[in-house]
């Protein structure tokens, strides 16, 4: 029991998000990915194995 009432929700949430027109700022979400962008490639570097020769896929 109690089901019902939270499927409700999520349907009435779902019909909002797919029949209401959103304006949509293009600029905000150029700036967001932008900036995720730079930080990925930072966080690549963080991870980078010390150890790693290069040679483990040529290992049988």
């Amino acid at each position: 029991m109690g089901r019902g009432r939270a499927k409700a929700k999520q349907t009435k949430v779902a019909r909002e998000l797919k029949y209401s027109s959103h304006d949509t700022d293009f600029d905000a979400l150029q700036r967001e990915l932008s900036k995720n962008s730079s930080d990925k490639h930072e966080d690549d570097n963080r991870y980078e194995d010390p150890y790693d020769d290069g040679y483990d896929e040529y290992r049988r």
